[in-house]
């Protein structure tokens, strides 16, 4: 995809935890408008690459470029700008417990954006109809949630600053399959009339094979191919094989053919 424009630059990345090594001369882009996927087999560091991009973690080595900048060469109070081009919507919610659906996603909004608490809970109503999520759990508190409302939630709040970039680690996981599918479109959806850039972590086939534009693998520390789906799969590491080219992998890619053919 040479000629576009990267959002995201990782260059030379290293993440090392003692003397255990996750990551080791790591380079990543993230390109404007596209949903990029990243997977690898568990303790290959998905997560904690994503820690590294949106600042919870520092690499011990290496450079990240958002929009251009060098987030570790900025000063907070410029950092702090960039990040809140990002919305991220972490593994299980991350919901405050104590405060309502509404208040959840109004919080952000009254913190960074300086809205009162009418108006951020106003704006918040929007972004909970965006995510899909009905009128009627807007008042309602994590615990008296489904599993799906729980995502469809923190998809709302990582919305609520009007994001360039959205973060999603695995945003599917625990979704029954008419869930996860609906919350797939609802993505593509998102970044298609929001122009967002999606970077997504995740294990679910049936997510790679209809809504990703490329696939990033990460394997022996680095990553070990990044591309299209159809270049992807092609690749001779035998975790690419096992994984795209199993039971589950063909029943994925017969799933997104034969959707392909009823639109």
């Amino acid at each position: 995809m040479s000629g576009q424009e990267s959002v995201i630059e990782a260059r030379g990345i290293c993440n090392r935890f003692g003397r255990q090594s996750v990551h080791e001369n790591l380079d990543l882009d993230l390109y404007r408008g596209e949903i990029l996927a990243v997977v690898g087999g568990s303790g290959s560091g998905k997560s904690v690459l994503l820690r590294s991009i949106i600042g919870l973690r520092r690499p011990n080595e290496g450079q990240i470029k958002v929009f251009g900048q060098d987030l570790a060469g900025l000063r907070e109070e410029q950092r702090s700008l960039i990040e809140r081009r990002f919305g991220v919507l972490f593994q299980k919610g991350a919901l405050f417990s104590s405060l309502t659906v509404t208040e959840n996603v109004a919080l952000p909004l009254i913190e960074h954006a300086g809205l009162s608490r009418a108006d951020a809970e106003h704006l918040a109503g929007v972004k909970l109809a965006l995510a899909g999520l009905p009128i009627s759990a807007a008042d309602k508190y994590p615990a008296s949630l489904s599993g799906g409302m729980i995502k469809r939630a923190a998809l709302a709040r990582a919305l609520a600053l009007d994001p360039d970039i959205l973060f999603l680690d695995e945003p599917t996981a625990g979704l029954d399959p008419i869930g996860a599918a609906a919350f797939d479109q609802l993505i593509l959806t998102l970044r298609d009339a929001l122009g967002l850039s999606v970077f997504l972590i995740t294990h679910d086939l049936d997510t790679l094979y209809t809504i990703t534009d490329r696939i990033a693998v990460l394997s022996q520390k680095k990553v070990l191919v990044a591309g299209p789906l159809a270049e992807v799969e092609q690749a001779s590491d035998t975790w690419i094989q096992d994984y795209f080219h199993g039971p589950r992998g063909r029943a994925a890619e017969q799933a997104a053919i034969r959707a392909g053919q009823e639109r």
